[in-house]
């Protein structure tokens, strides 16, 4: 999954990417509205963190520019304000939650989980690949007969792309923009999904040679 996360205060930025990165998310911080705002067109984000109180353009104002102009990515603000007027104007800008600083990192985390399920799961928790073999969009992990499977950073990413867009078959160019954010080479990415092949004794990863990758699911 990659997020967007716009904060100004430093340390709390770094503490907030350095967390979500340990646990598999990819991570495109910014200090700017406008550098977050531009960052939104030039890459594909499964969600946005976004601080209100930042100079310039604040993070409610520049949530509901990108909702008038059809941005529909799910987003959290991260605030310190806690009046109740202000959490409407946040709602009535289009962020799905709140969360008020300062705040757990671990209850962040829970609060990003709700929200993707809810977006991109309709609130399932597990999705069934084939017989025995499931994921789960809570813990982004992949379960085969009741156990979790150990997966490095990267075969997370790719996976977690591959089921977004699950029966559908993803071109390396998706894959690249999305788990890298760079051109690489092709054969990397095949020794990627390789790898993530070789943890299970079924064929759950499908080549349409030529064009990308598929998982077909059951459900």
């Amino acid at each position: 999954m990659r997020v967007l996360l716009l904060e100004d205060e430093y340390t709390l930025r770094i503490s907030i990417e350095e967390f979500l990165e340990d646990i598999g998310y990819k991570i495109d911080g910014f200090s700017s509205s406008e550098e977050a705002y531009d960052a939104v067109y030039e890459n594909r984000y499964d969600l946005l963190l976004l601080d209100v109180n930042v100079p310039g353009r604040s993070g409610l104002e520049l949530l509901r520019d990108l909702r008038d102009e059809g941005v529909k990515t799910p987003a959290i603000f991260l605030t310190s304000m806690t009046e109740v007027r202000d959490l409407k104007s946040g709602y009535e800008a289009g962020c799905c939650d709140y969360m008020r600083k300062p705040f757990d990192l671990l209850e962040l985390q829970l609060r990003m989980e709700q929200v993707i399920r809810s977006c991109y799961h309709e609130n399932r928790t597990t999705i069934v690949l084939l017989e025995g073999l499931e994921y789960d969009t809570t813990h982004f992990s992949l379960i085969s007969h009741g156990n979790t499977l150990t997966l490095s950073k990267t075969e997370k990413e790719l996976l977690n792309v591959l089921i977004k867009y699950k029966n559908q078959v993803v071109s390396i160019e998706v894959l690249q923009e999305e788990v890298w954010g760079e051109f690489v080479d092709p054969a990397n990415i095949r020794v990627q999904i390789n790898n993530l092949r070789k943890k299970v004794d079924v064929e759950f990863i499908q080549n349409r040679r030529g064009i990308g990758y598929i998982i077909c699911t059951k459900g």
